[in-house]
């Protein structure tokens, strides 16, 4: 099992930067993919980005391409979420999410969830 511990939200403005954290326990962090997903107020839960066990493939929503940039360091157990150029339609709950299923996918069906942290951005 592993354990998921995020960090880094907080209030920027418009066109603002941060950077997001992700601390994971247990000694078997290379062999989940992780990913970010986010759920903003009325809406649901949607994928953001992934990254595979060993950090050589990502993917991204649309909605983040260019702006965003998830990498992943195994031997401090922490995957990081670059998020610059925020948007106010970027404003959610940020949720860290593992997966062992797959090499390079995160399924928003695994059970493996950190508590999330908040976004806001400003406009």
């Amino acid at each position: 099992q592993v354990q998921l511990v995020e960090s880094g939200g907080g209030l920027v403005q418009a066109g603002g930067s941060l950077r997001l954290s992700c601390a994971a326990s247990g000694r078997t962090f290379s062999s989940y993919a992780m990913g970010w997903f986010r759920q903003a107020p009325g809406k649901e839960r949607e994928f953001v980005a992934a990254v595979s066990r060993g950090g050589g493939s990502t993917a991204y929503a649309d909605s983040v391409k260019g702006r965003f940039t998830i990498s992943r360091d195994n031997a401090k157990n922490t995957v990081y979420l670059q998020m610059n150029s925020l948007k106010p339609d970027d404003t959610a709950i940020y949720y860290c999410a593992a997966d062992y299923r797959y090499g390079s996918y995160v399924r928003d069906t695994t059970a493996y969830w950190g508590q999330g942290t908040q976004v806001t951005v400003s406009s």
